[in-house]
């Protein structure tokens, strides 16, 4: 009725009450995810349930249904009444006392939906537990609370938060169904570090889709994007096209390949491709790397106040002449990190319309992070409608591509492929220029995520392909290569770069986070979240970001405990395998176990343990990070 996209789905689910069985009291509830069954006490009886692999959706209307129960399917059922007589072989001479079938709402990653509508400000959901509602309800309740009376919660609940999902998900019932289905059947899976969905893909694909599969691209799902993960030097394996009945439409040999990849990244080791993201990532650091990053958001703010929204909404100064670039953070009032993405100031003046719109007044180029992109687009509509300013927020992410070019022969080969200078005086680092490549419009940025020389170009949808096959020939003779987001994920880490929502959340300022750099502090500039920062400047900070290193060669993932003089002092936020380094690479915010301020002495006059399942291993930190600390080589000084 309110014009809300609830993306959630009802099913049948059901457990059975046993009569009594003598002893059992005060016994412990047990989960068996082998067989997919939990067995909880109910007073002298049990209770059994579980989550089956084949579970039926509720296609009855529901109207007058409150409180309602079906009938027990056994044929679904009976798997679980196998698998509880296999770990409590009792049962098998235990009579049931009663059923209890229902209809449950379950989600596509089966986490709860919370949070503020993207569509109607005011309307809030607390829904779509997956019958987890009497374990997670008091928590979430709270942090609702909190949402509600201060515009967001008290900890980071971003992975329960409704705009984790784009608005082009929420209301598509294909992809809502499929992927409700798939997350039930895989619900006590072991969650191997790299799984990716198989149901509810090929639904967003950017230009390159079609190119990169040709060249063994490995993809990955993100915000129903199909992005690069990275390439099998075998050739090509195309994403299944699965249902929620299980069933695929491509012939064998194409299904097989993509799924037979993905079971040797079942591992808590390296998997066995590590050699070939090792390769992507050292052609990024000697020569040349080519990254499709077309599913980052890409916003314009413009208007007559977009200046005033800008100043208010970026902690970096964005005062400044069209052609630059700044990396900035968004804030919440208490000074947590909403959002870092980079920011461009543009001319009003004549333009080529496939880059940007007309506008009156200021405009500001937004690129963000692709699987926060909906996350961010709410921010800002919600602060330009409490703050009334006049301008407008548009979404181009759908026309625009984005490749980025990175790597000591970056300057060379764009050089056969712009029409501008590349030079360091005539093209600095942190700017960007409107350029032609082969004939057509590009935005051209010198940016890096990857701490190479390198630039990014923003292309229009239709000449996407162009301009990739343009920098793939002038770039054979240097060594180019394609790397995907494996790759990144390794590169931006041994420059210390963050990632939202890994070491950097909406409960972590930019103090705590090393990014302090980012917010204009020294101005007079009013933004949002600058009281709660400088406050927290005055009183110290009492936990900060710091990265490790381990000697030895084993993978980190996140969650570790940070051991410092033998106290736990926190936990890994991020981790990866720095290949440049050849050492693995992990960060996390440590506090004082006392209590008192932490500073870069206390940091690094500690000696540290990482412990990974129980195994401790001697780690070194740093206050800088492992890879080129003076950043040279973005300015091109190799």
């Amino acid at each position: 009725m309110a014009g809300v996209q609830v993306p959630l789905v009802a099913m049948h689910h059901a457990y059975v009450v046993t009569e009594k069985i003598e002893g059992i009291q005060n016994m412990p509830n047990v989960r068996d995810h082998d067989a997919s069954v939990y067995l909880r006490l109910q007073g002298d009886a049990l209770s059994v349930g579980g989550y089956e692999s084949n579970p039926i959706f509720c296609e009855e209307a529901l109207d007058n249904f409150a409180f309602g129960l079906f009938n027990l399917d056994w044929d679904v059922f009976t798997q679980h009444i196998d698998g509880a007589i296999n770990r409590v072989p009792v049962l098998e001479k235990t009579g049931i006392k009663s059923t209890v079938c229902g209809p449950e709402s379950f989600t596509a990653d089966h986490k709860p939906l919370l949070g503020e509508a993207p569509e109607v400000r005011g309307f809030f959901l607390g829904c779509g537990f997956n019958s987890a509602g009497m374990m997670l309800g008091g928590g979430c309740g709270k942090e609702l609370a909190h949402w509600i009376v201060h515009g967001h919660p008290e900890k980071d609940m971003f992975s329960y938060d409704i705009r984790r999902f784009h608005r082009f998900l929420t209301g598509n019932s294909r992809w809502i169904r499929e992927r409700s289905h798939e997350s039930y059947a895989k619900n006590y899976s072991i969650v191997f570090p790299y799984d990716e969905p198989l149901a509810g893909r090929n639904l967003r694909k950017d230009p390159l889709y079609e190119e990169l599969l040709l060249q063994g691209c490995v993809f990955q799902e993100r915000h129903g994007w199909e992005r690069p993960g990275w390439f099998n030097p075998a050739g090509k394996a195309p994403v299944p096209d699965y249902n929620y009945y299980g069933a695929y439409g491509h012939p064998p040999c194409e299904e097989d390949a993509y799924r037979q990849l993905l079971s040797k990244e079942y591992t808590f080791d390296f998997p066995p491709h590590h050699s070939t993201i090792r390769a992507e990532c050292l052609s990024c650091r000697n020569a040349l790397a080519v990254f499709d990053m077309s599913y980052f958001g890409k916003f314009y703010l413009v208007g007559p106040d977009a200046r005033k929204a800008a100043n208010w909404l970026f902690t970096a100064d964005v005062r400044k002449a069209p052609g630059t670039t700044v990396y900035t953070c968004m804030l919440n009032k208490d000074g947590g990190v909403e959002s870092d993405l980079t920011v461009s100031p543009i001319d009003p003046g004549p333009r080529d319309s496939a880059l940007a719109p007309a506008f009156e007044g200021d405009g500001y180029y937004l690129a963000i992070g692709g699987a926060t992109a909906q996350y961010n687009w709410s921010h800002i509509r919600t602060v330009l409608q409490e703050k009334h300013f006049r301008c407008q927020l548009i979404d181009r992410s759908e026309e625009l591509g984005m490749i980025s070019i990175q790597g000591p022969a970056s300057r060379s080969v764009l050089q056969e492929v712009l029409d501008v200078d590349l030079s360091n005086e005539a093209f600095p680092f942190s700017t960007h220029q409107l350029a032609k490549a082969a004939g057509f419009p590009v935005r051209a940025m010198r940016l890096s995520f990857v701490g190479e020389m390198g630039w990014e170009l923003h292309v229009p949808r239709e000449h996407c392909l162009e301009a990739y096959r343009a920098v793939m020939e002038a770039g054979a003779k240097h060594g180019i290569a394609n790397a995907g987001y494996r790759a990144i994920d390794s590169l931006s880490i041994e420059k210390g770069y963050r990632h939202w929502h890994a070491d950097l959340r909406s409960d972590d300022s930019p103090l705590e986070a090393g990014l302090a750099f980012t917010c204009k502090l020294k101005s007079e500039v009013a933004f949002l979240g600058r009281e709660a920062v400088e406050a927290q400047k005055g009183a110290g900070l009492f936990r900060r970001l710091a990265c490790f290193t381990i000697d030895e060669k084993v993978p980190f993932f996140g969650l570790e405990a940070i051991w410092r003089n033998g106290q736990v002092v926190g936990h890994i936020r991020r981790a990866d395998f720095g290949h440049a380094i050849n050492k693995t690479i992990a960060y996390g915010y440590i506090r004082d176990p006392e209590g008192g301020p932490v500073s870069l002495e206390f940091i690094k006059s500690g000696d540290y343990i990482l412990e990974r399942m129980g195994v401790p291993f001697p780690a070194r930190v740093h206050t800088k990070s492992p890879f080129d600390p003076e950043n040279k080589r973005v300015k091109g000084i190799y």
